[in-house]
């Protein structure tokens, strides 16, 4: 038997680098076909030529947004109270301790908010819709509705990604609120800034543009959650490993996805001065 031919250690990097832009071509084709797919089904339920599943996307709303909500809340308040205690560290060496208010409010709704909605939703029910998703193709239900004459982007994407859509926006507000009241909490313990001082500050920091910010990027980052998941799980092969897989590529890719696109959108609005 011939041993196995070793690769070339200085054409090994080249490799490595044309096959991850081969395969990140291969991703952008494929989200661009599954966009277009869900784009199709989402006209043909707007105009009436397919049935409206209400009911699937009543449960998908559920389970993706609203038990999230607890989790989102809770890391929110966290975060929020963590950055008002390191800014408060800073900020009292300048007398400036009530600029916290300031930073809390423009943060948590602007960038903070909606950047953890996205990422709890993205390791969540990213991975959730992967699986599902994985499973009906390695049991070949995928198959089984098309015989039957249902299109599985309709039947099965749809609800869950018009899910994201919808409730993410309204994850990240909670979010954001809660990422206030641990800001608030920590101001009054570590700055002496009392609720009503803070209350009356914020008042006086927030804007309307800093809440449509983060509402505005919300249904953007669902859209691309339920993307990259459907697309993973659409690459499922047949094989447990081939499931869990593509389950961990769907939630690291979500998530630098969104990142990335969170960081797009800061750049954006503050171009537009908004």
């Amino acid at each position: 038997m011939p041993p196995e031919p070793r690769e070339n250690p200085f054409i090994a990097p080249l490799v490595f680098f044309g096959r991850t832009v081969v395969g990140a071509g291969q991703d952008v084709y494929a989200v661009n076909m599954t966009q277009g797919r869900l784009l199709s089904a989402m006209w043909q339920t707007a105009s009436l030529r397919a049935p409206l599943r209400l009911a699937s996307f009543v449960q998908q709303f559920e389970e993706i947004i609203l038990r999230a909500i607890p989790i989102v809340a809770l890391i929110s308040l966290v975060v929020g109270a963590i950055i008002t205690q390191q800014t408060i560290l800073q900020l009292r060496n300048f007398g400036a301790t009530i600029l916290v208010v300031d930073l809390a409010a423009i943060l948590m709704f602007r960038e903070i908010g909606v950047l953890l909605a996205a990422i709890m939703v993205a390791g969540r029910s990213g991975s959730a819709i992967t699986a599902e998703i994985g499973s009906m193709r390695i049991r070949e239900e995928f198959d089984a509705l098309r015989v039957m004459g249902v299109d599985p982007y309709q039947a099965l994407m749809l609800p869950r990604t018009l899910a994201l859509i919808v409730g993410l926006p309204l994850l990240a507000f909670i979010g954001s609120m809660a990422g206030l009241i641990g800001a608030a909490l920590v101001a009054k313990a570590y700055g002496g800034i009392s609720i009503e001082v803070f209350v009356i500050r914020l008042r006086d920091a927030m804007s309307i543009n800093s809440v449509a910010v983060g509402l505005i990027k919300g249904p953007f980052m669902g859209l691309l959650i339920g993307l990259l998941a459907s697309v993973e799980g659409m690459k499922v092969q047949g094989s447990s490993e081939s499931l869990g897989r593509r389950t961990t590529s769907s939630v690291v890719k979500s998530i630098f996805v969104v990142i990335v696109a969170d960081g797009l959108f800061a750049i954006f609005f503050a171009a537009i001065r908004f």
